[in-house]
């Protein structure tokens, strides 16, 4: 599914960064940064650029080939590796920052992530997370179309109970991200600590 629909010469998504991590870069610690479902490489690509030290895992051939091709434009490197988040081992106390940018799982995947992210971040490491809430669902402006894969406030602070937040928040906003997510955007947005 995500080979065909990166084959297209332009990106999906766009080449910028989600605006909430660019407006946010500066609170993930410089060091090790993992980029879960990182598609064609915008985001870990930006924070390469910022100089972090990057790995990309998506299960897309076709994404890792526009990754890193966008990152040789920009005369950076990435680590791409290519994964199913299923089985993907994120090692234990590992990463000084874990980005999450509309990474949507069913419910028991999304949940297995999400405590695998809490034990893979080093102690003082960041969890920077955006994704849609089931609001979308109305707007129809991008992100899947069931439920149960958005994510909420309830959720997010029952599924990484073990960092801290300093910042969580629904809220709808502008989303400009290439032709897969224009316009107003229902999401949540996080910024938790491991303490």
């Amino acid at each position: 599914m995500w080979d065909e629909r990166y084959s297209s010469s332009t990106y999906v998504y766009g080449t910028e960064p989600n605006r909430f991590l660019a407006e946010n870069t500066q609170r993930l610690q410089k060091g090790k940064i993992l980029c879960l479902a990182e598609g064609e490489g915008r985001n870990a690509v930006h924070l390469a650029r910022c100089g972090y030290e990057v790995t990309a895992v998506d299960q897309s051939e076709v994404g890792r080939a526009k990754a890193l091709k966008l990152a040789e434009k920009h005369k950076v490197s990435i680590d791409y590796r290519i994964a199913d988040l299923a089985s993907f081992d994120m090692g234990i106390d590992q990463w000084d920052g874990i980005v999450s940018i509309y990474c949507h799982l069913p419910p028991a995947l999304r949940c297995s992530v999400h405590q695998r992210v809490c034990r893979a971040l080093k102690t003082g490491g960041v969890l920077l997370l955006e994704a849609y809430t089931p609001n979308q669902l109305k707007l129809g402006t991008g992100g899947p179309k069931e439920e149960n894969m958005m994510m909420s406030v309830p959720i997010l602070e029952k599924e990484l109970s073990a960092l801290h937040f300093r910042h969580l928040l629904e809220l709808q906003r502008n989303v400009t991200e290439g032709t897969g997510h224009n316009g107003i955007g229902a999401v949540v947005q996080a910024i938790a600590v491991k303490e």
